[in-house]
């Protein structure tokens, strides 16, 4: 079996699981002239139903876990996203909530409460949950934080046919699987993985698939043609997107993530790509170990997701830094100072630094806000709006 790395020490559980996941990849190059493309092996790692990352029963967030989303840094996070939904719910007829992959479901019982104070109150709030594991977790929070407003929390299997009101995904994009290619002397090729002599999985190149064409032009217009450039191309996401955009009738989209503009993300100094792997907290930019243990996740290229939207019949209300765009939902008028200890104070200071400096997640993340059929203008989106930049 593939090789963990000894940088990685694994117990005997956590080597049979990944063993076993590396058998099924195996087999499944085995079927496929020994060989599958990086997309079809991140979706095995990530979303295979029995062994894949997301699916296992592990602790996956928090300190326990292999990374820590904003939600779970603070509320603050989610009392300043509820106001951008109350905005939303005013133009709108019974609005709902769909939220894409609810973690630990921290985020949707911090929102539900905010709106109940607001009197604004969702019909319905949808949680489409691909992880029996987190939703089990997610259950257990709402339950435990926000019993009263349980009933209005219904899990989903499947996207419904239609919808309004507001989709928030929050650290979603990133983890779909993403497919890599490859410039070297004008040429490009996409990388596949196989398995090697070794007993390892490695990459190896292969025909561009056609989807990519158009998109690799893009890329080439960007860097110097004769630069060995690796990086990435998500059309996971926008296939997604596209299909959010036709269930829309109206309402927003909250898509809230690490990424760049196209030009950034594809800059000639940016030559590996923005692939990264997270297991116990460590980040690494190894893909082909730990099968099923780790987290595997690249940016996103807003730009892209702009244009697929607006393909689509959205508009694009907005593109903030996560700092301006919690600024904009208040997060500073969500401080609280009565009755808290100093120490209270102070961790909450350390929150707030954490989600909105640049050197912590205010710059990096950004969030796109993508509208449909609202006749007001939001003005929260037009502080510090970046779309000038896509």
């Amino acid at each position: 079996m593939t090789n963990s790395n000894t940088l990685f020490k694994l117990d005997l559980d956590a080597q049979q699981h990944t063993d076993r996941l590396s058998s099924v990849i195996q087999q499944r190059m085995t079927e496929s002239d020994n060989k599958i493309s990086f997309a079809d092996y991140m979706h095995l790692c990530l979303y295979h139903p029995e062994l894949g990352y997301y699916s296992a029963s592990n602790e996956k967030i928090g300190p326990r876990g292999d990374f820590t989303t904003a939600p779970e840094i603070s509320p603050l996070f989610s009392k300043s996203l509820a106001y951008h939904l109350i905005d939303i719910f005013t133009q709108t007829e019974q609005p709902s909530v769909l939220e894409f992959g609810a973690g630990t479901g921290k985020m949707a019982a911090d929102i539900l409460a905010e709106l109940e104070k607001n009197n604004v109150l969702p019909e319905c709030y949808y949680i489409l949950e691909a992880s029996a594991y987190l939703r089990n977790k997610q259950e257990e929070t709402i339950n435990k934080l926000i019993p009263h407003l349980a009933s209005k929390v219904v899990w989903l299997s499947a996207l419904p046919q239609s919808f309004s009101g507001v989709i928030i995904a929050n650290e979603v994009c990133d983890a779909m699987p993403i497919h890599r290619v490859e410039f070297n002397n004008n040429a490009v090729t996409e990388l596949y993985v196989e398995h090697g002599d070794g007993g390892n999985f490695q990459l190896c190149q292969s025909l561009l698939d056609p989807r990519l064409q158009a998109r690799s032009q893009q890329i080439q217009d960007l860097i110097d043609p004769q630069q060995n450039y690796k990086t990435e191309i998500n059309l996971a996401a926008e296939a997604w997107l596209a299909t959010l955009a036709q269930i829309l009738q109206q309402g927003a989209i909250y898509i809230i993530d690490y990424g760049y503009p196209r030009q950034s993300y594809y800059h000639p100094q940016r030559n590996e790509g923005t692939l990264m792997c997270y297991y116990q907290h460590r980040g690494h930019n190894n893909p082909l170990i730990l099968q099923g243990l780790q987290d595997i996740t690249s940016h996103v290229d807003f730009t892209a997701l702009a244009e697929t939207a607006m393909e689509n019949g959205l508009d694009v209300a907005g593109y903030q830094s996560q700092a301006d765009f919690l600024i904009a939902g208040g997060i500073l008028d969500h401080l609280h100072s009565k009755g808290m200890t100093t120490f209270d104070e102070m961790q909450q200071k350390m929150q707030l630094k954490r989600l909105t400096l640049p050197s912590e997640m205010g710059e990096d993340f950004k969030a796109l806000s993508l509208t449909k059929n609202l006749d007001q203008l939001l003005s929260r989106l037009q502080l510090a709006d970046r779309r000038y930049s896509l």
